[in-house]
């Protein structure tokens, strides 16, 4: 038989013979690979043509066709059901974290001489906001304080941007869902770091600025001086109108009283709600023994009417757990629903969006505009972002939806940036008409405040979108996510040392006053600000360097590279998520033939 080493008749056998690529025209790719570039390199970041293997219409029969539309209906059903699902998960999520971390959120804000510090105000905002997994109770505590007369609108600033960036939290928590293929959580972990990273790296532009020059302060005051905004505006309430109708029967809060602690009116009773309001009682004869009923206040000795506090209705009212215990039970049961739920959407998207169905949805997602009038598309995406979220009156959910739709491949990083952007447009929108509707003597700091996210988040995006070549976190971000899909564990640690232990490290050098932040921090930073200037050069002028900083290879390999530490996880954790992912069947078996590394330049 002839031997394909020496040049006999039998094709050498290549890639493609051993079924590694696919290089047809109808199955360029599988959800799980990317299109093959030019040399046999493979773009991760491209988005992938989901493989249709089943019949056309024109095949099916008379019972084909309509089992695929009853299939395509109870997919359909399905996918609105699980979203439905997903989002009240988020919602009780929120209940869970605001029951565990109780009164003590609003007992952050009292430490004014802490506030003082707008490092320390940044962190809060973080801390707080991750706490309560709702930027719209973490705003409404700061629009209290300011009212009262508690906090200057100077000190919210820091505050407002922390809460910002804490919002983010929940498109990265949804993304982990997703790390069972390696492809899919690149791209959805690197869409949800790309919304963290815009919003501390405009942190790190605008808290200084707003340190030296009060811009936002300023700019704020000029609006409320130069518009003649009226109270009475209500925000859209169309996303509550359909989740309350169940979350309310599990668990209802009474969040109140989280700023009435931030306020110094805070009381000792539970968060969970027990009453949910009051009835007229008609009463006859003498009425002096109503206060032993403690059935409500009593009525005027002329009047014939009492008024009954009505019990609340769900599954923790009247409870003998405690807030600690209840938000244990919460935050266990909205996880699992969440993770369950995330899990089928990916299924059920993976199984709807295939071949020309997918490829007609992207059509529609990321198509631009014609020549010369492309660079509106981008505005075009901001501009749905922020209706969308202005509607939904969540940018938690508006980016927790977006992130599993890029894992499967149906939105590219370059699209949802743009989503992303216009999503925390949209939520300070909403700020402002909630503001609107805020009692007289809280309007102006309810609107100054709101005003302050706003042109926060438009200086964000005059920042790190308007110039394209300024766009730093979308390479960031692939970075991450390339980095992320090698060594999963990296994902965690990103999440844990963002959100969590910078924050506190930071916060706790805060209670040792300003000068221990500024000489702990400050070389700290300096000297995170030098590396990466040094391996930008490395990478592009390595030439400007002096020989030995041309590399890091001089120093011990555990400060250069993710080797040593991915041994350690990986014995520490030998679960098949915290190991890197294996080569595929396919691969290993290419990498293993002798024959084909003959033929083919690996």
């Amino acid at each position: 038989m002839p031997n394909s080493l020496t040049g006999g008749q039998v094709p050498p056998l290549t890639l493609d013979t051993v079924g590694l690529v696919d290089r047809s025209p109808g199955n360029a790719g599988t959800p799980s690979s990317a299109p093959v570039l030019e040399e046999g390199e493979m773009d991760p970041w491209a988005l992938p043509q989901l493989k249709d293997t089943g019949q056309s219409w024109k095949e099916l029969s008379v019972a084909g066709r309509v089992l695929w539309v009853v299939t395509g209906f109870l997919k359909a059903c399905g996918l609105l059901g699980n979203l439905y699902l997903f989002i009240c998960s988020l919602d009780i999520l929120s209940s869970a974290f605001q029951l565990l971390s109780g009164k003590m959120t609003g007992d952050i804000f009292k430490d004014n001489v802490v506030l003082s510090n707008p490092v320390a105000g940044l962190v809060i905002g973080v801390l707080v906001t991750v706490l309560v997994q709702s930027s719209s109770t973490s705003s409404s505590i700061v629009v209290s304080m300011v009212a009262s007369k508690l906090l200057t609108v100077q000190a919210c600033v820091p505050i407002i941007m922390g809460v910002n960036v804490g919002t983010s939290i929940t498109s990265t928590l949804v993304s982990m869902a997703q790390s069972g293929d390696r492809d899919e959580f690149r791209r959805a972990f690197g869409g949800s770091a790309v919304h963290g990273i815009f919003n501390w790296l405009t942190v790190l532009i605008l808290l200084p600025l707003e340190s030296a020059t009060a811009l936002l302060e300023r700019l704020s005051a000029l609006a409320l001086g130069a518009g003649s905004l009226r109270p009475g505006g209500r925000a859209p309430d169309i996303l509550k109108v359909l989740t309350k109708p169940l979350t309310q029967l599990i668990v209802q809060l009474d969040t109140d009283r989280i700023a009435s602690s931030a306020t110094g009116n805070a009381t000792n009773s539970s968060l969970i709600k027990r009453w949910c309001g009051t009835r007229e009682v008609m009463t006859s004869g003498n009425s002096s023994g109503c206060g032993s009923t403690g059935s409500g206040p009593c009525p005027d000795s002329n009047s014939s009417t009492v008024l009954q506090q009505l019990p609340c209705h769900h599954l923790f009212v009247g409870t003998a757990l405690t807030d600690l215990a209840v938000g244990f039970i919460l935050l266990a049961a909205s996880l699992l629903l969440l993770c369950t739920c995330l899990m089928l959407i990916v299924k059920l998207l993976n199984s709807v969006l295939r071949g020309r169905v997918a490829q007609a949805v992207r059509k529609v997602i990321n198509a631009d505009f014609p020549s010369p009038l492309g660079w509106l598309s981008g505005y075009l995406a901001v501009l749905v972002g922020a209706g969308l979220t202005f509607v939904l009156q969540s940018s938690s959910v508006f980016t927790a939806a977006i992130v599993p739709l890029m894992g499967v491949g149906v939105i590219g990083l370059e699209r949802a940036y743009p989503l992303f952007l216009g999503s925390n447009v949209g939520t300070t929108t909403t700020a402002l008409l909630a503001a609107l509707a805020s009692p007289a003597d809280m309007l102006l700091s309810a609107l100054q405040v709101a005003l302050i996210h706003f042109f926060f988040n438009v200086a964000g995006i005059l920042l790190w979108y308007v110039v394209p070549i300024l766009r730093l976190p979308i390479p960031l971000a692939k970075r991450f996510g390339d980095l992320t899909a090698k060594y999963r564990w990296v994902a965690v640690a990103y999440l844990l040392l963002s959100f969590l232990l910078l924050p506190l490290a930071a916060f706790g050098l805060s209670l040792a006053g300003s000068t221990v932040l500024a000489a702990v921090g400050g070389p700290l930073v300096g000297l995170g600000l030098l590396i990466t200037l040094i391996s930008v050069l490395q990478r592009h002028r390595p030439a400007w360097l002096p020989r030995r900083l041309r590399s890091w290879a001089w120093l011990p390999l555990w400060l250069h590279s993710l080797e040593p530490w991915d041994r350690l996880v990986s014995r520490c954790c030998p679960c098949r998520v915290c190991s890197p992912p294996r080569a595929a069947a396919k691969e290993a078996h290419c990498y293993e033939n002798p024959e084909v590394l003959a033929s083919q330049q690996l």
